[in-house]
């Protein structure tokens, strides 16, 4: 089925979710933080980050690129990076479980926005839509984020739908200054008749949904 509307350019996001072990959580973030300059030499990383709440012992890091062919040149680029290779991958493969990876465009309504400040937390929400692409559920998806937005407690930093992966999936990244910041700005939302109307026509299109709170790390252009 066609995926609908994106934007009008090549770009787009390869997002990366590890599993690691979960006794080598805290070995795999330092070595990502010592080595991981290695890897930002060949393409742009958005962010990394660690789940805190929602998923145990996971990574999640989005990649940006210009078109296919920028990918597969870094690819080549990286399968030939002696410090790469040598450093980083070599001892970090050994503790991770599971990768998964998905390519997704950013919405056409939606720019790849920043935090007003570093120190918060990142929302990863996760919404398995209903066959059809946007063209069945976009408009009222759309809806539901401005009317969260227009409650001005969260941040929004960016909308991906798949491209490659499971389709129809909708990862929606925010900001919040504090675990405790999000929950009462929720709470308040929860009260609000504007978003209690935009979610009650969305959530027809809806499948699923997940949410996993998330810490950067310091290597994460995203803080």
């Amino acid at each position: 089925l066609a995926t609908g509307p994106r934007q009008n350019n090549g770009i787009f996001y390869e997002i990366r979710t590890y599993d690691i072990k979960p006794a080598k959580m805290k070995e795999f973030l330092e070595m990502v933080n010592k080595y991981f300059h290695f890897r930002t030499a060949h393409s742009e990383l958005v962010g990394f980050w660690y789940s805190e709440l929602g998923a145990m012992n996971k990574v999640f890091h989005i990649w940006k690129y210009d078109n296919f062919a920028h990918r597969a040149a870094v690819r080549h680029a990286l399968a030939n990076d002696r410090d790469w290779q040598g450093k980083f991958i070599s001892a970090a493969l050994p503790l991770v479980e599971k990768q998964h990876n998905e390519v997704a465009y950013l919405v056409p309504w939606c720019q790849l926005g920043k935090p007003p400040k570093e120190g918060g937390v990142y929302e990863w929400v996760t919404f398995q839509m209903k066959p059809g692409g946007p063209a069945l559920w976009g408009e009222a998806f759309r809806a539901a984020i401005n009317a969260h937005i227009n409650t001005g407690y969260t941040r929004l930093i960016g909308v991906f739908h798949t491209e490659y992966g499971l389709l129809n999936t909708v990862h929606v990244l925010w900001w919040n200054e504090s675990p405790d910041h999000r929950a009462a700005g929720r709470h308040s939302a929860h009260e609000d008749a504007r978003v209690v109307a935009a979610v009650r026509d969305s959530v027809r299109f809806l499948e699923s949904q997940q949410n996993v709170l998330l810490i950067p790390l310091q290597c994460s252009p995203l803080k």
